[in-house]
């Protein structure tokens, strides 16, 4: 969709999410929620709200009280792209989060999952979901913008990125793509934001290796990793140990739980957290060791249990039970 057609990203709807940025940090927002939310667990367990349903008061109400987090990712909700919500509606997802006593990790936004500007249209243009969200090139930096009052809202120092969808050949575009991820970055950290890259098979940072080289291209300590080793094993990659072997452990901000199954035509579908390719515990023990305290965060997308309720209660099962084989209390 056209630029024109974000209309929240301007007028009265910033102005609003502005004051509510303004009230949320006079408020003391985060403070409103327990020290137990660390509880013993090292890391920010969370699941990402639209995993378990569109109902956002549904998905916070599970999140708290049947699989105990404290913390939850936000990415869609009633419907609507969280960069999509009104003033009145951000409004009404604080109080619930609030009621919930959950706080949030990061917006996860779909901030630069577009064409790249110049070069040849992608095949993986506009093929996938989005999660309610369809904002074009020209529409990155306002989206930016708006991402960063919502970071505010939501008391969170986390906005998740990509970096446009992937090419044939990335090569003639890669250090201008990295320009403009710096860019972005630099101007988080005008807000002590941090930007979070997502390695993502239809975008042009998809494999540990990947991933590693755009960390180096952009040295920025506030530019970080989402890391998804699902993600990674859907193209073909072995994300734990040899992709991750290759990050910077100090650059990883974020990671996503879910598992991948190789169907017999060698494409790839998902699976619960446990019943896949995976080594979960692996992975797990190795955050663990390296440090890793910040948001891990399970996003489903399997949808074999019926529903994505059903499915996300399962695959949260057999996270848990990685965990615990990892030695892990969460």
């Amino acid at each position: 969709m056209a630029c024109t057609r974000r209309k929240l990203l301007a007028g009265a709807g910033v102005a609003g999410l502005d004051l509510l940025m303004t009230s949320s940090i006079k408020g003391g927002f985060a403070s409103e929620f327990s020290a137990a939310a660390a509880v013993a667990c090292p890391f920010r367990l969370a699941v990402i709200n639209d995993e378990v349903s569109q109902d956002f008061e549904k998905a916070c109400q599970i999140a708290a009280r049947d699989f105990r987090l404290h913390w939850i990712e936000l990415r869609s909700m009633w419907n609507k792209n969280l960069t999509e919500l009104s003033a009145k509606e951000v409004e009404e997802a604080r109080k619930i989060l609030e009621e919930h006593k959950l706080r949030v990790t990061d917006i996860a936004s779909p901030l630069f999952k577009t064409d790249w500007p110049g070069a040849p249209r992608s095949s993986q243009s506009e093929r996938r979901d989005q999660f309610y969200a369809n904002f074009d090139a020209n529409a990155q930096d306002k989206l930016l913008e708006h991402c960063i009052l919502l970071a505010k809202s939501f008391n969170t120092d986390r906005i998740r990125c990509f970096d446009f969808w992937r090419l044939d050949d990335v090569k003639p575009y890669r250090a201008t793509i990295n320009a403009k991820l710096q860019q972005a970055a630099e101007r988080c950290a005008r807000d002590n934001l941090i930007l979070l890259l997502e390695n993502e098979m239809s975008c042009n940072t998809a494999t540990g290796e990947e991933s590693a080289g755009v960390l180096r291209a952009i040295p920025n300590a506030n530019f970080m990793l989402n890391w998804d080793p699902g993600n990674a094993a859907a193209l073909g990659d072995t994300p734990y140990p040899t992709g991750y072997q290759l990050l910077p452990k100090d650059r990883i901000g974020h990671c996503h739980c879910k598992d991948v199954v190789r169907k017999p035509d060698l494409t790839y579908d998902w699976a619960p957290v446990g019943r896949g390719l995976l080594d979960w515990v692996g992975q797990l023990r190795a955050l663990l060791h390296d440090g890793f305290h910040a948001g891990l965060s399970l996003e489903t997308h399997w949808r074999g249990a019926g529903s994505p309720e059903a499915s996300t209660r399962a695959s949260m099962d057999g996270l848990r039970k990685a965990l615990t084989s990892a030695g892990i209390s969460c």
